[in-house]
């Protein structure tokens, strides 16, 4: 073997990335990118990444201890107790889960993405079964895969509120599953839980012996009753919860998010985190602790602008004759596209022509194939402008 034949050898990549592709936004906003240095005017409503300031009191908290030469170094693997004890406080007051032990049912991460991973390691061998929502978010495809998991697609429709269909689980083989992927409130089509899903959800996982996994952060946008899956009866036995201060606070960049559940799977999970990374930053620690203690006015007044710019939104979906829910809620508009019309067709067309970026439902899986997602993260008059464009 010579030379170049070593190197190459060296070089191949690891079998587990043959079945991940990389994420579509990653390659569709690369597009989007040399559209612009073409000297496009590319308005983006595909991406959920909030375009508004975090809270003042944010922060100044971060630049004051930012401020201070003694919180610059490593910290603790579990954040301090102030943002324990701040999480805890979040949600007693919110989802009147008050019974959340801050020493071991809590582990602030640096982000709820970050958590989908942690959580995978912890618990899937390589050939495990995983139930995966479809439509839904495609990181618990990847991760799973990246593990070297077997994703199981389980169907959620339109007609069924996009809750799953637990009849057909029944009647499906589970030995091999460990855990379920649940998402509510729903992205991307904006689904809300109600206390019988969730009760159902955790009757399902005990009965399987699955892990249910709630993944849980758009409960505060344009959504007047946030539910968690841990405030329901047995759920620490078989339930965990991912949520995050990105959509909720605008701090989607600062990566700060959470997992909580019984002390065994909290213990799990910091077995992974602590050998991934060494702490959140302390600064940020701070701005956690600021936002969790926000009132509610934080709330009326981030939703108020999100309101204003979803009613556009469905003014857009009606030009373009598509269906949308009014009783969704986070930070996307989800809308079915007009009979026998592609979503893909209508997006590259709304790319290409009208200089418009709107995300096509299939990258969701094969139940979204038929619908689009808006997201509301843009200022109301480059989405009056889009309105213009298309009318």
């Amino acid at each position: 073997m010579n030379t170049n034949e070593i190197s190459r050898k060296m070089r191949m990549k690891a079998n587990r990335l043959n079945n991940v592709k990389e994420y579509y936004f990653s390659i569709k906003l690369r597009e989007v990118r040399e559209l612009i240095a073409q000297g496009k005017p590319i308005i983006n409503l595909g991406i959920g990444s909030p375009d508004m300031a975090p809270p003042k009191e944010v922060i100044d908290a971060i630049a004051n201890a930012s401020k201070q030469t003694q919180n610059h170094g490593y910290q603790s693997y579990q954040g301090v107790p102030e943002l324990r004890q701040s999480i805890a406080d979040f949600y007693k007051k919110y989802y009147t889960v008050a019974d959340l032990d801050i020493n071991s049912e809590i582990l602030p991460l640096m982000g709820s993405k970050e958590g989908i991973l942690h959580i995978s390691m912890a618990y899937l061998n390589a050939g495990d079964e995983v139930l995966i929502p479809n439509p839904g978010y495609p990181t618990y495809t990847s991760v799973t895969n990246l593990v070297e998991a077997k994703p199981v697609f389980y169907d959620l429709n339109e007609d069924n509120n996009w809750f799953p269909d637990f009849e057909a689980l029944e009647k499906s083989d589970l030995t091999k599953v460990k855990i379920m992927w649940v998402n509510y409130p729903h992205m991307p089509t904006g689904a809300t839980p109600t206390d019988a899903l969730f009760k159902r959800l955790i009757a399902f996982g005990k009965t399987h012996n699955i892990l249910i996994v709630n993944d849980n952060p758009y409960s505060f946008v344009l959504n007047d009753n946030p539910k968690s899956i841990l405030a329901y009866k047995g759920a620490k036995d078989v339930a965990i919860e991912l949520n995050s201060l990105s959509k909720t606070f605008n701090m989607a960049g600062w990566r700060v998010g959470m997992v909580l559940g019984s002390k065994e799977n909290i213990n799990n999970i910091l077995q992974v985190k602590s050998n991934m990374d060494s702490g959140m930053y302390y600064g940020i620690q701070q701005g956690a602790i600021a936002a969790l203690n926000l009132s509610n006015d934080w709330f009326e007044k981030m939703n108020a602008v999100y309101k204003e710019r979803r009613k556009i939104v469905w003014e857009i979906c009606d030009v373009l004759n598509c269906v949308y829910d009014k009783n969704s809620v986070g930070l996307f508009v989800w809308a079915k596209v007009p009979e026998g019309r592609s979503a893909t067709e209508l997006t590259d067309d709304l790319l290409y022509n009208k200089d418009v970026f709107i995300t096509p439902g299939m990258i969701f899986g094969s139940n979204g194939d038929n619908y689009i997602r808006f997201s509301l993260c843009v200022k109301e008059d480059k989405i009056k402008e889009v309105l213009k464009r298309i009318s």
